[in-house]
């Protein structure tokens, strides 16, 4: 038999492959790409994938080490999602090992073999659901995880409980908690929900791209909030997996998966899996191989799920498509929208792209006759759009966070039984501490950015680096004890909410409120269920949420986007008011907007207020093109790193004269210069951003481009990435 050679991706920041001897007795049959294998690599052992098998090599012989064991006997990663992969990483430029290590869930990266059957759960037996509270009044503890798991009766995997060891130990003795193995997927139910008839402009949607199953087409579902895009998307996958296909369906963040699982669980009698940061990685490998088996016939997932495997995927869906969440921003910079649609693509299969706020990016595709496109210009049923106003509050006595125009509004929506969303994108009580004495601030000693107060906590918080420290009971620079916490945060607000509004129950949903398993999805329920009659939060209760009862909504501090630097910064806006806008009026009720402004005269507001979305986004894409901005160009962006300022702008500048001596025609360069937040977590960061009017000429610099960077000396003193089509450029 002659010497089997395999080419292997391990995962390490080289822009290469490895080749490795194949043991003698390792059968050619599981020898295929796809496959895992242990190898040794450096002065340990690495997990690799093999992406080729040949009988011969480039490299001597005498340099090639064995490859220790194999771990599949069927490639983990099949031949189409490989292709994807390789493509991704050719694409984005990054090493294809380390691309591949993230397509995969973490336990098959550590090696894992076998198959999960289930996840390990702890929940409360018949008696400890009748043990009283008195009973313990001597172990807290004990009191306290008995609570947490009444809360939580269908049980809780051990990292969401609120205890140690020695504490479940001791509740497992006494018969009051026992073990479980919960499936991996759920029951589907006996008698699912019935499928609602659909207006014309649903039933136009379900048509056209029904009629392409089998097929490749690419859609853009334009729907106006409440317009019943959701429903589109159920009657497409009922329509699928009639066919006997699977369905991927792609959300940007995890709080919008919890309703939208209900929903589809409820109307379908398939078995569906769920793939999010949530999960512990016992549930996200179980989820996975549900898949990768065909077991289940629909996947929900954030931006990862893209490189779930589906044996035979027959629809891809891409909920809320303009949201820059599905643009990973470390490590690995894909863009899961633009992955969706090139797997689709690839596997002859349609993609939808649903937002009642599309990118500029997927309304340029569809003048170019790339994407079709789907309208649904009305909400659903007797539904109808909100009216919007501004609250002009210059001049106005803000002795609270809230207008008096915006508090009366209010106790008439209550009065009336509706429920209040007030929103605010910035989480903790206050942006920043003032001493009123000398002026000092309360600055993270890490970064250029200050630290946000948590009252509650009793912390000062940094949200760019997560240093925080104790509250100060004086200041560090005078000693006096007058210290003004400035600005304001959903903690805030929901603190003026309890003494202003004292008869109404209040709920705050933002990430400090929703960080323990289970508790987005508990705060999420008593919103919808109308339990909490005032919502307070982030953009966590922005995007496509369902809160029949909501009659007003209010944007707290509308300016933020107003005078970035940021290109995309009016467009992000634009999306994020239109879309809270959206939570007003969605079912029988009639709905308010009010936007708190210092600038109500704004053209962009006054656009969105009188005009909508539509003309918005026409005139901005007519700017991007006189300006030469994407859509109508193509962007990279170099950042770098190190520990002090300089090394980072010289490899930057020498990088930009590596790129420039390759001569090619169209790029432009702009920088280096220092981010616009220049030091970060105790390191200096810089950046070159590269803009070329087509985007083949762009990748033509860059295939040869971050090789040469791999070997520029300066490149040893800093951390550098390379972010294709990046959507955040400051």
């Amino acid at each position: 038999m002659s010497p089997c050679f395999l080419q292997v991706a391990v995962p390490s920041p080289l822009q290469r492959v490895f080749d490795y001897r194949a043991p003698a007795d390792w059968g050619a049959d599981r020898l295929q790409p796809g496959v895992r294998v242990r190898v040794p690599f450096g002065r340990g052992e690495q997990v690799g994938v093999v992406l080729a098998v040949r009988d011969r090599s480039e490299v001597p012989a005498a340099k090639l080490k064995t490859a220790h064991a194999l771990l599949d006997d069927i490639p983990v990663l099949p031949p189409d999602l490989l292709a994807l992969v390789q493509w991704a990483s050719r694409y984005y430029h990054y090493p294809i090992g380390e691309a591949l290590a993230t397509a995969l869930p973490v336990l098959l990266r550590r090696g894992h073999q076998g198959r999960i059957a289930g996840v390990k759960e702890w929940r409360l037996t018949e008696a400890g659901r009748a043990v009283a509270a008195d009973h313990l009044k001597r172990a807290p503890r004990q009191l306290a995880l008995l609570q947490q798991l009444r809360r939580h009766p269908a049980g809780l995997p051990r990292e969401a409980l609120e205890a140690n060891a020695a504490t479940l130990r001791a509740l497992v003795d006494k018969g009051w908690v026992e073990e479980r193995e919960r499936p991996c997927l759920e029951a589907v139910p006996a008698s699912p929900e019935p499928a609602p008839e659909l207006n014309a402009g649903q039933a136009g949607a379900v048509a056209a791209v029904t009629a392409r199953l089998g097929g490749y087409g690419a859609f853009l579902l334009e729907g106006v909030t409440g317009s019943g895009k959701t429903e589109v998307y159920m009657q497409l996958i009922a329509a699928c997996l009639e066919q006997g296909r699977q369905a991927l369906v792609l959300v940007p963040e995890i709080g919008l998966t919890p309703q939208l699982v209900a929903r589809f669980r409820g109307r379908f009698t398939r078995p569906l899996a769920v793939l999010h940061s949530g999960l512990n990685d016992r549930e996200r490998l179980c989820a996975w191989q549900s898949a990768a088996a065909g077991e289940a016939a629909v996947v929900i997932g954030t931006r990862s799920a893209v490189f779930t495997p589906l044996p035979r995927l027959g629809l891809v869906l891409v909920d809320e498509e303009h949201d820059a969440s599905l643009k990973q921003q470390e490590g690995f910079r894909y863009s899961a929208r633009d992955l969706a649609v090139w797997r689709a693509h690839r596997e002859a299969v349609p993609v939808v792209l649903g937002t009642a706020t599309p990118s500029l990016e997927s309304l340029y595709n569809v003048a170019q006759g790339r994407y079709a496109r789907l309208h649904l210009p009305e909400r659903t049923g007797s539904a109808r759009p909100p009216r919007v106003g501004l609250l002009d509050i210059r001049r106005q006595p803000m002795d609270s966070p809230l207008a008096p125009a915006l508090q009366a509004a209010m106790e008439r929506h209550l009065a009336a039984g509706g429920q209040v969303l007030l929103f605010l994108n910035r989480r903790g009580f206050a942006p920043t501490l003032l001493c009123h004495e000398c002026g000092w601030l309360a600055d993270c000693p890490r970064c250029d950015a200050h630290m946000t107060l948590h009252q509650r906590a009793a912390r000062l918080r940094c949200h760019h680096c997560g240093h925080e420290r104790a509250l100060p009971h004086q200041c560090p620079g005078c000693g006096s004890p007058d210290l003004l916490a400035l600005g304001k945060g959903t903690e805030r607000i929901e603190e003026y909410l309890a003494a202003r509004f004292p008869d109404q129950e209040t709920i705050r949903i933002d990430r400090d409120t929703t960080r323990r398993k289970g508790a987005l999805e508990a705060r999420l329920a008593q919103a919808t269920e109308g339990v909490a009659r005032i919502l307070v939060g982030t953009q966590m209760l922005a995007k496509g949420h369902h809160f029949p009862q909501v009659s007003l909504v209010a944007i707290l501090d509308a300016d933020q986007g107003l005078f970035s630097n940021d290109f995309r910064a009016a467009e992000r806006l634009a999306q994020l008011i239109v879309q809270v806008a959206g939570r007003a009026g969605r079912a029988d009720r009639a709905g308010e907007v009010l936007i708190q402004t210092h600038h109500p005269e704004h053209p962009l507001l006054q656009q969105l207020v009188l005009q909508g979305y539509g003309a918005f986004a026409e005139a901005a894409l007519a700017e991007r093109q006189a300006a030469g901005f994407p859509p109508f160009a193509s962007l990279a962006l170099l950042r770098a790193e190190a520990s002090g300022r300089e090394p980072a702008l010289a490899f930057l500048e020498e990088a930009r004269d590596a790129a420039r001596a390759l001569g090619q025609a169209g790029v432009q360069f702009w920088g280096p210069v220092p981010a616009p937040m220049e030091r970060r977590a105790g390191r200096y960061r810089a950046q070159l951003l590269l803009q070329a009017p087509e985007r083949g000429a762009l990748q033509q610099l860059l295939d040869p481009w971050v090789l040469q960077l791999e070997q520029l000396k300066s490149a040893r003193k800093v951390r550098w990435s390379l972010d294709v089509d990046p959507v955040d450029t400051l």
